[in-house]
C-alpha cells in the first residue's frame, strides 16, 4: 500500500440533523430546538449534533434524538419497540459555507412519531417546541424567524420525503399509536399532504389494500359519536395499489 498522508487533506466534522415530524391538532408539525450557543444563538434549528469517533451514523442520530428531545428511537430487532419513533436516513449537506465554525457534513434523518407531548430540550439547545411545518416553512425569507444554518431546506426536503413514501408505503402508521381507527390514520394522511379526502373512499381505499391494515378486535369511542373499529399496521410495508396524493 503507498504511503497515506492524512494531513494532506482538510479536515472537517459530520454531524447528524434530525427532521422529527409528527401530527398534532390535526396539523404536520416538526420539532426544533432554539439554539443556546454561537453559531446562531437564539434561532429555531432542527435537532442534532456531531458524530462522536466511535459511532456510525445510526447510532449518533438516536442518541441525538434521545438527548435533545426524549424520544427513543424505533428498534425492530427489539421486542416491544413497536412505540419507537420511525428513523431513516434522508439525505447529505455539505456545502462549503453551510456551517460558519469550519467545513462540516450534515448527515440528515427522518423521524416520524405518534401525537407526543412537549419534548425535553437537551445538549446545546435551551427549549424545545413542536412548530407547524408551514409555520416554519413560511418563516424562511425573514432573517429573524428563519431556521438556523440550511435547516430550511432539509425541512423542506424532510416533509416531501414523507408525504411522497406514504404514497406507496405503509409509513402513515407510524404516525399512529398501535391501535387507530381509518379516521385517526386519514386524518394524518390529510395533515402531511395537506388536503381533505373523501372518508368513504379512504375507507374502501385503505381497507381493500392487502396487508395494510388488520381488525385489532375492539372498537372506540374516543372520537365521539358512533364506535368505530380499531386496527393495527398490517405485515405490508409496500402497497398495491398505491394511495396516490390528490393534485392540489
Amino acid at each position: 500500500m503507498s504511503p497515506y498522508d492524512p494531513s494532506a487533506f482538510p479536515p472537517f466534522a459530520v454531524t447528524v440533523d434530525l427532521v422529527v415530524l409528527t401530527v398534532r391538532r390535526h396539523a404536520l408539525c416538526a420539532l426544533v430546538v432554539r439554539r443556546g450557543e454561537q453559531p446562531f444563538q437564539g434561532r429555531w434549528a432542527l435537532p442534532g449534533g456531531f458524530v462522536r469517533g466511535d459511532e456510525d451514523l445510526a447510532g449518533a442520530a438516536a442518541r441525538e434524538l434521545a438527548e435533545e428531545t426524549g424520544l427513543c428511537a424505533h428498534d425492530p430487532g427489539l421486542p416491544g419497540a413497536g412505540n419507537g419513533a420511525h428513523l431513516e436516513q434522508l439525505a447529505t449537506y455539505g456545502d462549503p459555507k453551510r456551517d460558519p465554525r469550519m467545513r462540516v457534513v450534515s448527515v440528515a434523518h427522518l423521524v416520524l412519531a405518534p401525537d407526543l407531548p412537549a419534548p425535553r430540550a437537551g445538549g446545546d439547545a435551551n427549549s424545545a417546541r413542536w412548530a407547524p411545518v408551514d409555520e416554519l416553512l413560511a418563516a424562511h425569507d425573514e432573517a429573524a424567524t428563519a431556521l438556523a444554518f440550511d435547516h430550511a431546506r432539509i425541512l423542506a426536503d424532510g416533509v416531501e420525503r414523507a408525504r411522497s413514501k406514504i404514497e406507496y408505503s405503509s409509513l402513515a402508521t407510524a404516525f399512529c399509536p398501535p391501535e387507530f381507527t381509518v379516521g385517526e390514520l386519514r386524518r394524518v394522511y390529510e395533515a402531511v399532504w395537506g388536503v381533505a379526502l373523501d372518508p368513504r373512499n379512504f375507507h374502501r381505499k385503505v381497507t381493500g389494500t392487502p396487508g395494510f391494515l388488520v381488525p385489532a378486535g375492539g372498537t372506540t369511542t374516543r372520537q365521539g359519536g358512533r364506535p368505530a373499529q380499531l386496527f393495527r399496521a398490517g405485515g405490508a410495508t409496500l402497497l398495491n395499489p398505491p394511495m396516490l396524493r390528490p393534485e392540489v
